[in-house]
């Protein structure tokens, strides 16, 4: 259902991530709104690591909620307060996503909604139709 495009004529990926991911017609589409690092109780933690995670958390119980899992992941935009995070993202990204390569896009950013948030994930997931 997924195809993953990769070709010699673009830049090879610069992390664990797809040049691009096609989506057969007829199937299910999710667009995750963004996601940030806060408890269900709306608990922002200090911690940028727990943030990410908690971010991540929050983008698989959507996903769940619509049957879907990571695996159905087909776009990731994730934005980042501080570029000393990056290698933060990439290893909470590569533990969720368990090998599992969307298309991506990082963004670093000046900020987000909420001064104590240092990142944000959305997601365009695919399922087959039911």
């Amino acid at each position: 259902m997924l195809k993953l495009i990769q070709t010699p004529h673009a830049p090879k990926p610069f992390s664990n991530y797809s040049q691009a991911v096609m989506v057969e017609a007829g199937s299910r589409l999710l667009h995750v709104a963004g996601q940030v690092g806060a408890t269900l109780e709306g608990v922002i933690p200090d911690d940028p690591q727990r943030q990410h995670e908690l971010a991540w958390a929050n983008v698989l119980a959507i996903l769940k909620a619509a049957g879907m899992s990571h695996d159905n992941i087909v776009d990731a935009h994730v934005f980042i307060t501080d570029r000393t995070h990056i290698g933060i993202y990439r290893e909470v990204r590569d533990r969720v996503l368990k090998g599992h390569r969307p298309a991506a896009t990082l963004l670093v950013i000046s900020g987000l909604a909420d001064p104590r948030l240092v990142v944000e994930v959305a997601v365009v997931a695919a399922a087959p139709a039911t």
